[in-house]
């Protein structure tokens, strides 16, 4: 009874050999101890506010040192972002049921948050308990307390009983058990022993009599109890969890940004996380920045414009080489160039292939060379910057080092001449940008065709992990990955990775339908795919039925096109390029001018005459960018 046997888990852990059960009977106490990362997301949130200036996002002067300990639990922000359900971050909150749950309860204070990360569990749905609530917060007149002295026991809850601490309260209160007694009447009612419960409602009846309730009213009382107890929670862990979740609600509300750069750093490696979580970033206008040589550190960071993409979380970009970078900026200046990166970097621990994941993903963007310009001289350049370094070694210096000197004592390099080529097209950065981190940064291939994934999908990832097992959908998204297989029976078939706005899902291409639409199967393409849900032990998955190109139909559906221009000069001045972009692009669909005009408004003109476009992803591509994302309007 002093003494337990232990031994080490899987992760190092350590965990008695004796099971819960007996623990507790020989009279230790037993401990669960939950690790959240939430917590560390929450702390490397504040840091980052505490860092940061000193104005949220709503304009309010921050008093920082912020203390998440110290929040007021009645923030308005806060209760606002919970009732919209724009919960993707906030903890616990972020299943498409839970966010139906928030928008159709509209919590207004802490006890509120308590009670629906107590009520969102299969039975209070299914009994109509989460329905009551509702009916009651909404209309107070619905709310009745019989016997009246259950007020002050039910009122959080507007007179449901949803928490186990409320049954031992009301036992307590009303029948005078003790907190022992009241305790064992929770236990049983949760095991609903038959012999037990008689054995408990005779004990309350007799104890509620004594305090002057009638029999009837007790028994009926003791009914309800145990009704309710079935679904009842406990309310110190839902309140426990709550803080946690209003804690990362409020940060949301007051420092976004801050939120969504910890948000993202603490699920890298997480990539069907991450992908809804760069859209939650687009929808709300904060900007993730491609990795900058210059400004990234390690991590996700926020930066004036956004957040910054983590060096850490760029492909071949090892650890030495991370803290190479970050060290070699802090001692000296910014690399000022590709050519002066090259020279300072340590080139065994930023090696060629870490230099090339480097400029695909962007990272050298911001010293004003094109990505495939420094492609191009990746080769030259390392060699002649090893040669440097090697000579610097071994002591050997220019008899003109001295008068060509730097600031920093260093030889002054003239930087080389960049070739005269063209940037890569976006589709091709985007592709790279993938390939490197996993994701696409400076836009989505997606985002144009949003119209078409609503028109043209019944579900998105976020929503399968609620849609039921068999159930049919139809899910609109990019092919990230293929791996082909050949059946037993020598049949081809294949599994397929598919993107859309908001996560990853597995297709699984049986040979039937390999054999009709294996042509549309390649990285990059834009599917339309109908399927069954699977719900399988590694996650939810699609069983295809039927792939389509969805580019092909929402063709078919576009009936107009509009492009948007700003009624300035400079875009004025574009048309006559705009036009010879229509005309390389003939096609079935009409095509209307948008002028927007200051402040707020828009004019449209009529159909322009004697000129049909095709809707071709070319076409899209060419005028975005003459004319910036989002130009391009399909109808």
């Amino acid at each position: 009874t002093d003494h337990v046997p232990l031994y080490k888990g899987a992760n190092d852990e350590i965990v008695t050999q004796y099971s819960m059960g007996d623990i507790e009977k020989i009279g230790l106490v037993k401990f669960d101890f939950l690790g959240l990362k939430t917590l560390t997301m929450i702390h490397h949130a504040v840091r980052m506010i505490n860092e940061s200036g000193a104005v949220d996002r709503t304009g309010t002067p921050r008093s920082l040192p912020l203390d998440v300990g110290q929040l007021p639990l009645d923030d308005l922000a806060t209760f606002s972002l919970l009732a919209s359900g724009r919960t993707t971050g906030i903890f616990q909150l972020e299943s498409p049921g839970m966010r139906n749950l928030l928008m159709r309860i509209k919590p207004e204070c802490f006890e509120d948050v308590v009670a629906i990360l107590a009520l969102y569990r299969p039975g209070p749905l299914e009994s109509g308990m989460v329905e009551d609530f509702i009916k009651r917060k909404r209309d107070p007149s619905q709310i009745t307390y019989d016997p009246p002295s259950l007020e002050p026991l039910l009122k959080e809850t507007y007179g449901v009983i949803v928490y186990q601490e409320q049954v031992m309260a009301i036992a307590n209160r009303l029948a005078g058990f003790s907190l022992g007694q009241a305790d064992l009447l929770r236990r049983a009612m949760g095991k609903k022993k038959p012999e037990e419960m008689e054995k408990q409602k005779a004990l309350f009846i007799a104890g509620a009599k004594n305090n002057q309730l009638p029999e009837k009213k007790a028994e009926k009382l003791f009914d309800l109890m145990a009704y309710f107890a079935g679904y009842g929670f406990n309310k110190s862990h839902s309140a426990a969890y709550a803080l946690v979740t209003y804690q990362t609600a409020f940060l949301k509300a007051h420092y976004p940004t801050e939120f969504m750069a910890a948000l993202l750093t603490s699920e890298m490696g997480n990539a069907d996380k991450m992908v809804g979580y760069f859209t939650e970033c687009r929808d709300l206008n904060i900007r993730v920045l491609p990795p900058d040589v210059n400004e990234s550190q390690k991590d996700f960071t926020v930066v004036d414009g956004g957040i910054r993409f983590g060096l850490a979380g760029i492909k071949n970009v090892g650890e030495g080489a991370v803290e190479s970078i970050i060290a070699t900026r802090q001692e000296e200046d910014r690399f000022r160039s590709f050519s002066d990166f090259c020279h300072r970097i340590d080139l065994h621990k930023a090696n060629k292939r870490v230099l090339e994941g480097l400029i695909k993903a962007g990272a050298f963007d911001s010293t004003g060379a094109r990505r495939s310009q420094l492609m191009a001289i990746l080769d030259r350049m390392v060699e002649e910057a090893l040669a440097s370094q090697r000579e610097k070694a071994q002591g050997q210096t220019s008899i003109f080092d001295g008068a060509l000197a730097n600031g920093h004592g260093e030889p002054a390099l003239t930087d080389p001449p960049l070739p005269d080529i063209p940037e890569w097209d976006q589709g091709e950065c985007l592709k790279h940008e993938r390939e490197l981190t996993g994701f696409y940064i400076t836009a989505h291939p997606l985002a144009r065709y949003e119209a078409a994934l609503d028109k043209f999908a019944t579900t998105t990832t976020q929503d399968l992990v609620e849609t039921g097992d068999g159930k049919e959908v139809k899910l609109c998204g990019i092919v990230t990955t293929i791996k082909g297989m050949v059946t037993k029976k020598g049949d081809r078939m294949a599994y397929v990775q598919l993107e859309d706005l908001h996560g990853l899902v597995e297709i699984i291409v049986f040979p039937d339908l390999f054999r009709t639409a294996g042509d549309l199967l390649r990285p990059e393409a834009m599917l339309q795919v109908t399927g069954t849900v699977d719900r399988a032990e590694k996650g939810v998955r699609i069983k295809g039925t039927r792939i389509e190109s969805l580019i092909d139909l929402q063709t078919r559906a576009i009936n107009r096109i509009t492009i948007r221009l700003d009624a300035k000069a400079q875009a004025v001045a574009r048309l006559s390029q705009l036009r010879e972009v229509l005309h390389r692009h003939p096609g079935p669909t009409a095509i209307s001018l948008t002028f927007r005009l200051p402040p707020n408004l828009e004019a449209e003109t009529a159909p322009l005459p004697k000129m049909k476009v095709s809707t071709s992803e070319g076409f899209v591509a060419e005028v975005e960018a003459l004319l910036g994302k989002g130009a391009v309007g399909l109808m």
